[in-house]
């Protein structure tokens, strides 16, 4: 089954559209909180319903670790397991492994359980089936993420990794008896900040032909400019037919000037871990609530967010929950930051459609860079 991107509007190459699978659709360009063991930190399903979350990721490393790829199959896969309806993408745990400073050959890695510390090896054509397991509806190959200061040869050995594991990956999926009926499989571009070596991997990552098409290894801590010029050498070859996700990121700024350039998804844990520790999310930009200031306020999170899901209480109590390490913050503050950067999705979406892209993006910039 193919994900198949269709476009509705366009301001320059920002666009909105939507992603069919075999599950259903959702609506782009749109961002995927992040479920790491299977579910948002704080956070169950019907929250995700109550939000209007349409896709969810999870993380195959940790689920195929604990409990198992196996029980998580037995017990409904991941939409049976976690009770949700909407759209799951897993990510492959390539990103995890190379946080394990693994062993590294061409046929996959090796690596410690984060857990126990036993040995585990993922190759290529384990992640298909550990993916097929879990039942994702959008499946990642596994790729080869190197280190954000790696230097040139160490990123070169990575895009020529990637893309022999790349068709390793798409062999073996188009091979599984459940995943190509059933889900998709997304290829993963890198590169670093290396603009020549991202048009490369790019290049061999769409002759293979993947349902959509990632960029990895960006947002990780190099500037902003160069970020975005490796951005660029990515979605200049990247198919326009094809739905494109930019993994890991996840503040405004960022995601503004990626949709200026043609992605359409995002998943990051930033809302979420923000939330967890007291960093509110607003229209007037970020601010940490444990500040002093807020301790006797009764003005709400976001003034100009009457619907945020925590609206009804203050900050001054919001913030007693936080300092008396109430759990009940946490989640507040969590639903909160989720709510608003999802509201930030819809705008985004309908200036693109009303053609006023250009200035959200430049208020979105005033406020948060």
């Amino acid at each position: 089954m193919r994900a198949e991107f269709t476009p509705e509007c366009t301001a320059g190459e920002a666009r909105t559209g939507t992603v069919t699978t075999a599950r259903g659709s959702f609506s782009t360009p749109c961002f995927m909180p992040v479920g790491t063991r299977g579910a948002v930190k704080h956070l169950d399903s019907s929250d995700l319903e109550s939000l209007g979350v349409e896709v969810v990721l999870a993380n195959t490393y940790h689920l195929m670790l604990r409990p198992g790829s196996e029980t998580v199959a037995r017990l409904g896969g991941i939409h049976g397991f976690a009770d949700w309806s909407g759209h799951v993408l897993t990510d492959s745990g390539g990103y995890q492994i190379y946080s394990l400073d693994p062993a590294v050959d061409d046929e996959g890695a090796s690596f410690a359980s984060v857990y126990d510390g036993s040995p585990c090896r993922l190759t290529p054509e384990d992640a298909v089936t550990e993916q097929a397991l879990i039942g994702a509806d959008i499946t990642m190959v596994l790729d080869v993420c190197p280190s954000a200061v790696a230097e040139r040869p160490v990123l070169e050995e990575a895009v020529s990794r990637t893309a022999l594991w790349a068709r390793s990956g798409r062999d073996a999926f188009a091979a599984h008896p459940d995943a190509a009926q059933r889900q998709c499989q997304f290829g993963i571009v890198q590169g670093g900040a290396e603009v020549d070596l991202r048009r490369e991997s790019a290049e061999r990552t769409v002759e293979i032909g993947f349902d959509g098409y990632a960029v990895g290894g960006l947002s990780v801590g190099e500037e902003r400019p160069a970020m975005l010029a490796a951005l660029e050498a990515c979605t200049a070859v990247l198919p326009a037919d094809s739905p494109r996700y930019f993994m890991g990121l996840g503040d405004p700024v960022g995601i503004v000037e990626a949709v200026a350039r043609g992605i359409d998804m995002f998943d990051c844990v930033l809302p979420t871990r923000l939330g967890r520790h007291g960093t509110v999310l607003s229209d007037a930009g970020r601010y940490n609530l444990s500040a002093a200031r807020h301790a006797g306020s009764d003005e709400p999170l976001d003034p100009s967010f009457p619907d945020s899901p925590a609206g009804r209480w203050s900050r001054g109590y919001l913030r007693h929950l936080l300092a008396t390490h109430e759990p009940t913050a946490a989640r507040l503050v969590t639903l909160h930051n989720l709510a608003w950067l999802l509201r930030l999705m819809d705008r985004v979406r309908a200036a693109v459609r009303e053609g006023t892209f250009d200035e959200l993006r430049a208020g979105v910039s005033r406020v948060w860079e």
